[in-house]
């Protein structure tokens, strides 16, 4: 069982046919509108409008959607996983473990593993991400569920794409599989022979900002911890987010109201990284961290400390002052020279051409 094996559509999603019943699964060419045996039949009525039957609709609602959650059972999804996540895994079914030869271990983070295998019946090599979880409680698998759905709605040659999933019905992780890169820029730069070009700097800038533009258009947001980030949405969100060294001063002061921005300050990190050869903020605590940023920065000035109502804004004060709301997008920083996108993605915008030569 292969990765095309794993975009093989199984048809759960519920539609309405022209009688304005409710069907799942492929409709079948001879269907009729007095057919009584489709499946989780709803009759809306001639006007497409519910029954007034309110009970009587619930009811079958429950019924498709306990059809939906037994016919992903039936594709070989594990009850708790269809039970808790079946919009995470609709359409698909769940590839073999045993269709995989891990060949050694790559990465580690606090709730995953990622291994380099090979897919036996082709010979290519992936990355499979073993993401750890309570299976047992719900919550935890609507946490792992999101990340799918996440890298479900991204297509792009600058995103890593998530080909399948390989679970069971026993175990309390999941493995994601991935296609694989070779290296990452920690690696290359720990290498002392390498050096980036500012041809090679400006080309990997613009692929990982044409990734991040796509991740944006889809409302998709934070390095760290990828989440949906809408213009619209008014929920507080965590400030506990971003791998520190790459973290922006707004996060680190405990802002619960934030969008795409936080990920331009981690890009220009990565910019400066990239021409300096090592991180260019490599703090070991959030304060300093902090007084790092607000060191080659600056700092907010004295009407932001004033107005300012984020959680940890009194503990800090230093003299300069950045603005966040300045960084532009990663729109506008493809189309900066490379000579100026460090300012800009710190700072803010500019108009110029930023080509990949």
């Amino acid at each position: 069982m292969g990765c095309v094996t794993s975009k093989q559509a199984v048809s759960v999603t519920p539609a309405l046919d022209h009688s304005g019943r409710i069907w799942v699964g492929d409709k079948p060419a001879n269907l009729k509108d007095n057919n009584a045996d489709v499946v989780a039949a709803c009759d809306l009525g001639d006007s497409g409008r519910a029954s007034s039957n309110a009970d009587s609709l619930s009811f079958r609602l429950r019924n498709l959607h306990s059809y939906v959650q037994g016919e992903q059972v039936a594709a070989g999804w594990p009850a708790w996983l269809s039970a808790v996540a079946g919009e995470a895994i609709h359409g698909w079914v769940p590839l073999k473990a045993d269709s995989f030869q891990k060949l050694d271990k790559i990465g580690q983070g606090t709730y995953s593993s990622v291994f380099r295998a090979k897919e036996l019946e082709t010979g290519r090599i992936v990355a499979l991400k073993k993401v750890r979880f309570d299976n047992f409680e719900p919550e935890s698998v609507r946490f792992m569920a999101r990340e799918i759905m996440i890298l479900r709605r991204l297509d792009h040659p600058n995103v890593m794409k998530l080909d399948g999933l390989i679970t069971s019905h026993l175990s309390c992780s999941i493995y994601l599989v991935f296609e694989y890169m070779e290296h990452d820029i920690t690696g290359l730069l720990s290498c002392p022979d390498v050096r980036f070009t500012e041809s090679q700097i400006k080309c990997y800038m613009k692929q990982l900002l044409s990734g991040i533009e796509h991740c944006h258009s889809k409302e998709v947001a934070d390095f760290g911890l990828a989440n949906f980030c809408t213009s619209g949405n008014r929920q507080p969100l965590t400030s506990r987010v971003v791998t520190l060294w790459y973290r922006p001063p707004e996060l680190l002061l405990g802002s619960t109201n934030y969008g795409s921005s936080v990920d331009l300050w981690s890009v220009g990190c990565v910019f400066a990284e990239l021409l300096l050869g090592k991180p260019i903020l490599q703090g070991r605590t959030e304060v300093e961290q902090l007084h790092k940023i607000f060191k080659l920065c600056g700092s907010p000035p004295d009407e932001y400390w004033k107005k300012s109502k984020l959680p940890h804004s009194t503990l800090f004060k230093p003299q300069q002052h950045y603005e966040p709301y300045k960084r532009g997008t990663a729109s506008s920083a493809l189309s900066s020279e490379v000579s100026i996108i460090f300012h800009h993605l710190f700072f803010g915008t500019n108009n110029a051409i930023f080509s990949c030569k």
